[in-house]
């Protein structure tokens, strides 16, 4: 046991930390200290024994001690922008909680001695089920940003699908990847602005474009609002919040592009299944769709001969409809009746979570997040450890099942609880 005067120290340390929280900042708990069923992000208090937080990403048990790191070497409003939700953020607590509403059902006796990990996508072989979400702005957490993002994931050969708000440009990315990446579409409201990105993906060689539907109205992000109030740097260098044009100055994507014509803040509310068509027809890259959440919209997927679909709620970043993914992911899977691949991504932080979706019949998993954290708490590095952490997670989870590969899990490995 710590002597009196160590402990003391550590409980000073953990409450020092836990004032700067957005926990504390969003009023999840109350003044008295005791915990409020109110508003919870990703629960930072899972991660620091004693407040003491880890100082190398070798150190790191799972991926939440990589957040109260992150927390600590990210601005406030940098911070707030990852970690915020909508509204009540009944969604991104959703994305977590769905995953109690399953369990694992293991085969026993089956020879797991060899785990097969790995996974097809249109053609091309990754090492693992798990890939790396389309995030933007990484250079808010870290300055090597997409790029020590995509050395990571070049070193566990991991899908990458980047966001069109990258701060580095696709071109870049993929040249540190090594490989061809996905590319993630915000059509914004001028047809003429999203033919210019898809004409730049395809150009740069990406094989797929994911086509983000749930991006289409303004975002009330209370806790990026909060901690905003608290972040006293001068942020006009960077991006100018008063125009789109000035808030993606440093998104390179954009580089070339006449912006003039888009107001609020870029989102799609004019995005149609006419204007999907139109994207068919320039370009020669596979399309899917990220965002579908409704067994209806699935099944129009497959009509309109859409390639894929990202079963995804944007971490709870898109709309407060407060559904998870896991949740909605059974459904979506029956309607597509294996026509098309169904990907899955929102609120997955472990091993078993991925296994749960593997199992219902997703073809892969991702996590955006995680990987945020480890980027700011350690850069690269940190990357690295979070997707080797859940990539060893989700080999042990299938072990434990008795899955063989990702190709034997089915249903039978996963049931709903009663």
């Amino acid at each position: 046991m710590k002597p009196p005067v160590v402990r003391a120290a550590s409980r000073r340390r953990f409450l020092q930390y836990l004032a700067a929280s957005p926990l504390f900042v969003s009023g999840a708990f109350s003044a008295s200290g005791a915990e409020v069923p109110s508003k919870l992000p990703d629960p930072m208090i899972w991660a620091p024994a004693g407040g003491d937080l880890i100082d190398d990403p070798k150190r790191a048990i799972n991926v939440f001690d990589f957040e109260p790191v992150a927390r600590q070497n990210v601005p406030p409003a940098h911070f707030g922008y990852m970690a915020s939700g909508l509204d009540d953020e009944v969604t991104l607590r959703a994305n977590r909680e769905g995953f109690l509403k399953f369990q694992l059902m293991p085969h026993r006796l089956n020879d797991v001695s060899k785990v097969d990990t790995s996974v097809e996508l249109f053609g091309t072989k990754y090492d693992s089920p798990i890939f790396v979400c389309p995030t933007g702005g990484n250079q808010f957490f870290h300055p090597d940003g997409e790029v020590a993002v995509a050395k990571a994931a070049r070193a566990g050969n991991h899908l990458q699908i980047l966001s069109t708000s990258s701060n580095f440009s696709v071109e870049d990315v993929t040249k540190a990847r090594g490989a061809p990446i996905w590319f993630q579409l915000y059509a914004s409201s001028q047809w003429d602005v999203a033919q210019a990105l898809i004409k730049k993906a395809d150009a740069a060689g990406c094989p797929v474009l994911m086509v983000t539907v749930d991006r289409i109205a303004g975002r009330n992000q209370e806790t990026l609002f909060r901690l905003m109030r608290s972040d006293t740097r001068e942020c006009s260098a960077c991006h100018d919040r008063g125009s789109f044009a000035g808030r993606v100055v440093r998104r390179h994507n954009y580089d070339g592009i006449d912006l003039s014509g888009i107001t609020g803040g870029g989102e799609s509310s004019n995005l149609s299944w006419e204007t999907v068509k139109r994207m068919r027809d320039v370009t020669r890259m596979k399309i899917m769709l990220k965002g579908i959440i409704t067994a209806d919209d699935a099944q129009l997927a497959v009509q309109n001969g859409i390639d894929g679909i990202l079963v995804s709620n944007h971490g709870g970043r898109g709309e407060d409809n407060g559904r998870s993914t896991i949740d909605a992911l059974p459904e979506i899977i029956a309607a597509v009746k294996g026509q098309i691949p169904v990907i899955v991504d929102s609120g997955f932080r472990r091993g078993t979570d991925a296994v749960k979706a593997l199992a219902m019949g997703a073809k892969a998993v991702g996590i955006g997040r995680p990987y945020l954290w480890g980027l700011g708490a350690f850069g690269q590095e940190g990357v690295e450890r979070v997707l080797e952490l859940v990539r060893t997670e989700t080999r042990a989870a299938m072990q434990q099942c008795g899955a063989r590969s990702v190709k034997e899990l089915n249903a039978s490995f996963v049931r709903r609880a009663t």
